[in-house]
C-alpha cells in the first residue's frame, strides 16, 4: 500500500511539503487546488514540480478545487470549472499524477418551513445533463492515459448525488475515495452506497474522529481503523494520511508504524 499527506497550510513551499513527506516515509504530496500556489496556473509549470519530485523521491497526487461546480446554472461559471479539470488532466498526464481526487457539489438549497429543496435535485433534468456531459468530457481528456478521478464522500450523499455518481462510475476513469473521517461523522450513512460499489474503491483519506470531530490524530478517536484499512488493502487503495497540522501527521505516521492495535501497518 502506498501512503502519502495533504498539502498542509503550515507549510510555507512545496518543497518543505516534499521533505517532510521524504522525512516520514510517505510516499506522494496531495496537492490541493483550494490553495492559491497549487491553481491550474501555477501546476502547469510541471518542471519545477517534477524536479521536486525527483529530487525527494515523491510523486503527486491532485486534490480538485471543493467548489468545483461544472453544473452549476450560470453557463460561464459551469464551463470555467470544467475547463479547468481539462486542463488539470493535461497537467496530471505531464507530472505522472494517478488519481485526481473531487468532492461533488450539493448546489443551492431553497429553505421551505418544513424542508430544504435542493436545485440539482429539483431541475434533475439540467442537473444530469450536465453529469453525463461531464462524464464525456473527463473521458475522452483521459483517453487511454493512466488517470482516475476519484468521487469523495463528504456529509452526505443525497439521493440525487448517489444517481449522478452512478452515472459517472459507468466511465472507467471514474472512481470512489473513501474518506472515513467523514463518513464517521455521519453516522456511515455513505457506507453502504460505498461498499455497494467497492469495486470502484481507489483512494482513501485517513483520519480518525470522534462524535462530529473530524480529521484528528490516528489511534485517538473512534473509529474501527483495522476494518477500514482491511478494505483499503483489499483493494490495492492509496491512503492520504488526511490530518490538518504538522505534528498530527508525524503522530500519525508513528502510530501506523507503531503497529498498536493495528493488524496493518505503514511499514514492518
Amino acid at each position: 500500500m502506498q501512503f502519502g499527506m495533504p498539502t498542509l497550510i503550515e507549510n510555507k513551499d512545496l518543497e518543505e511539503t516534499a521533505l517532510i513527506c521524504r522525512e516520514l516515509g510517505l510516499d506522494f504530496i496531495e496537492l490541493n487546488m483550494n490553495l492559491p500556489q497549487y491553481q491550474v496556473e501555477c501546476l502547469s509549470k510541471t518542471d519545477e514540480f517534477l524536479k521536486i519530485a525527483e529530487k525527494y523521491g515523491i510523486f503527486y497526487t491532485i486534490h480538485l478545487d471543493e467548489n468545483l461546480n461544472f453544473c452549476d446554472f450560470n453557463r460561464a461559471v459551469s464551463k470555467a470549472y470544467s475547463d479547468t479539470v481539462k486542463r488539470t488532466i493535461d497537467i496530471a498526464k505531464r507530472l505522472g499524477v494517478p488519481v485526481l481526487n473531487m468532492h461533488m457539489n450539493k448546489g443551492v438549497y431553497f429553505t421551505l418551513p418544513d424542508k430544504k429543496i435542493y436545485l440539482f435535485d429539483k431541475y434533475n433534468t439540467n442537473y444530469m445533463a450536465d453529469i453525463k456531459a461531464f462524464k464525456e468530457l473527463c473521458s475522452e481528456a483521459i483517453g487511454d492515459g493512466d488517470i482516475k478521478i476519484s468521487i469523495e464522500n463528504t456529509d452526505g450523499y443525497m439521493e440525487y448525488e448517489k444517481t449522478a455518481i452512478e452515472c459517472l462510475l459507468q466511465s472507467e476513469v471514474f472512481t470512489l475515495t473513501w474518506d472515513i473521517g467523514h463518513s464517521h461523522t455521519v453516522k456511515n450513512m455513505d457506507e453502504p452506497f460505498i461498499l455497494k460499489h467497492a469495486e470502484r474503491l481507489m483512494h482513501f483519506h485517513l483520519h480518525d474522529a470522534a462524535g462530529k470531530r473530524n480529521h484528528l490524530t490516528l489511534g485517538s478517536g473512534e473509529i474501527d481503523l483495522n476494518e477500514r484499512l482491511t478494505i483499503a488493502q483489499k483493494y490495492g487503495c492509496r491512503c492520504v494520511i488526511e490530518t490538518k497540522t504538522v505534528e498530527a501527521l508525524k503522530e500519525s505516521v508513528q502510530y501506523m508504524e507503531s503497529g498498536k492495535g493495528l493488524h496493518i501497518r505503514m511499514r514492518a
